[in-house]
This record gives structure tokens, sequence and C-alpha cells, in this order.
């Protein structure tokens, strides 16, 4: 499935104008079948430049890269954790996400109008986050109020959860994020059921004016939101919503010489593309042959079975073996048979842990 990411952030921040970048550089739907294009979800490519060197390896009729869904959270206002706004909508479709793209505005526009009159990064972070924090503590007394019934009857399971839960409650009162807290990993599956909010993954944007995105590190609003995510041991990109914009526009060669005049390396797309694999320790295998060239998503971590598995099931199920060999040694080869020959393509068992850049095919039995 594709990793999916929510966007939230206060009324003009630049959020709806990175959304609609994004929207427009969405993929076609009949390449990824899981999809459902809502007016709110936009799914891009991963960019990786070695699926194109792989896909004229193997002179491949198809070219699949992997891909993000972004969701655009509506209603995001102070009070949404009440239902202002859109808030039960905004909490709907938050906790499906896998981590949450917190949009900050850092440039000053008189024609611009912000929401608390001020331009203040760390104030509005704090109201995001205190919305999220409230949602949070209405979920967790929920869940103790439904489990304490078993705790009265003597449940050692159910007493167990209740500590859990009470700590969980008293890190949110003191008005602290889920995310920060240790937890054990006997109740990380539990941790996991909750869908908290704050207990998601965060990548802080910090917006600022086209002209400004070259020399952000002069930019004061930005040199804040940096040392909050530095605290939180979060993601941060720097983009401008309004290049970003400007290249929705534009073909990919045009997009390019457009980011040259501006002495920029990379889209903003690109950069939250690469700042979300680092923050959720995803890493990239690669399929290839006539018929296609894919990229795979997956933890760090995954075993090859279970690599197979994000192909099909029944790969996992009837796993024997797996043809591996890296990337660099494949473009270097010129071919899987070469590869072969010279030794660097190799056999790999259940046991093998997956690495970035792997090329492989799986052998199974069902």
């Amino acid at each position: 499935m594709a990793l999916s990411l929510g966007i939230v952030g206060l009324p003009n921040v630049g959020k709806s104008t990175l959304f609609n970048a994004i929207t427009k550089k969405q993929v076609e739907a009949s390449n990824y079948p899981f999809c459902t294009i809502d007016p709110n979800i936009g799914i891009v490519t991963v960019p990786d430049e070695r699926l194109q060197v792989l896909s004229d390896i193997s002179k491949s009729k198809k070219l699949i890269p992997a891909a993000i869904e972004f969701v655009d959270i509506a209603g995001l206002v102070k009070g949404a954790s009440q239902g202002e706004g859109l808030g039960n909508q905004f909490l709907a479709n938050i906790r499906e996400v896998g981590a949450i793209i917190h949009v900050v505005r850092c440039f000053e526009d008189e024609n611009i109008i912000h929401v608390n009159s001020k331009i203040d990064p760390l104030k509005d972070i704090e109201i995001i986050n205190y919305e999220l924090i409230m949602a949070d503590l209405s979920t967790i007394e929920k869940r103790i109020g439904g489990i304490s019934r078993k705790v009265r009857s003597n449940d050692k399971e159910a007493k167990d959860q209740l500590e859990f839960y009470e700590r969980i409650k008293e890190v949110l009162l003191e008005g602290k994020l889920v995310r920060l807290m240790e937890v054990e990993e006997k109740n990380v599956p539990l941790l996991g059921e909750l869908t908290l909010l704050t207990a998601k993954p965060v990548i802080y944007v910090a917006n600022v004016k086209e002209e400004e995105l070259k020399d952000s590190a002069n930019n004061k609003f930005v040199q804040v939101v940096k040392e909050i995510s530095s605290k939180e041991q979060s993601e941060m990109v720097v983009i401008s919503s309004k290049i970003e914009a400007e290249l929705s526009e534009l073909s990919v060669e045009e997009a390019k010489e457009f980011l040259d005049e501006l002495g920029i390396k990379e889209s903003g797309l690109d950069k939250l593309a690469k700042a979300s694999y680092s923050l959720l320790g995803l890493i990239t295998y690669l399929t290839t042959g006539e018929m296609e060239t894919r990229a795979w998503t997956i933890k760090k971590g995954t075993k090859a079975p279970q690599a197979a598995g994000v192909i099909h099931t029944d790969f996992e199920k009837g796993f024997i073996k797996a043809e591996v060999v890296s990337y660099n040694d494949l473009v270097t080869t010129k071919s899987l048979l070469k590869a072969k020959e010279l030794g660097v393509l190799r056999l790999e068992g259940k046991e093998y842990v997956m690495k970035d850049g792997d090329v492989v095919e799986f052998k199974f039995n069902v």
C-alpha cells in the first residue's frame, strides 16, 4: 500500500496551496488499484532515479514507482477537538495516516491575514498540538472507562493495560505528546491499536516566500521551527508552497530548468518524500524484468519472506529463496545473467534482511 501522510495546519499557512500542487502531480489511479482518489487525497510518485536505469537495462514495458498518499486534513482550527470547523471529519481522516505533515507559516505578507494576527510559529504549533492532545484525551478516557469493568473482575491483562492507559492520560494532561514518552516493547502493539494523534510521527514543513527559499537559514521563523523539530526528534523540511504550485504546472524537463534557475537542488515534494522515508524507517527494494521495473516500500529490518509478501501474500507463504543483487552491482554488470556469472547475484534464504536498493526475484511455491 501507499505510504499515507496527513497534511495539517492553521488557516492561511499555505497548506491548501501545497495540497493543490500535490493533487496536480498525482498519478493515475489505475497503477495503484488499492487507492480511491477522493477530493482530499493526492497520490504522487516517490522520486527514484534508479528505476529508469533498471528499466533501460531490462528494456521494461512499464515503470512503476512507489507512491505516497497525501491526505488534506480539513477543518483544523482552534476548537477542532470539540467539533469546531470540520473537527469530526478532521479527526476521522487523521487517524488513518502513517505520519503527519504539519505546515507552519514562516513568511510575512500583509495581503494574507494570519488567523492570530501575528506570525508566530511556536504559538501556531502549540495550538495544533493542543487540539491533538485534547482529542487523544477523549480517546484514552473512553478506553479507561471501557476496561475498568474487566479490572474489577481481577483480569491481570486488563490491569496492565489500564496502568498503561493511565500513564498515557497523565502525559496528555501535562500537555505533552505521546510520541515523546517512553513505551515498553510489550506495550507498542497496544499503543498502535489506540491510533492516538499525538503518537504519530511528524514532519514540520516551514513554508517560506519564494525569494527566501534558497537562504532560508536566515529566516528567524524557520529557526524556531527547526528548534522545535530538533527537540521532538522530528523531521523538518523548508519549502515554498508558491514554488510547488508553479512546479506542478510544468513538465519534468521544465521543472528541472526552473529549479536550476532558482539555484535549488530538489522540489519540496522530493524533500517531503525523502523526509517521510527517513522518519518512518522505510527503504525501497526493486524488481525488474521485461514486463515492468517497480519499486516496493518496506520497513528497515524486513526479512526476505515478508518483503515478498508485499508483492503478494502467496509469495510469503510459499517463499523458497530470493535471488538478490545490489543495484550498483547490476548497473556495473548491465545484466542479471552477467551478475550471476560474476558471482554478485546471491541466493538468500528466510533470514536475509533486505537492504535499500536490493534488486530481487523471489522464488516461491504454493
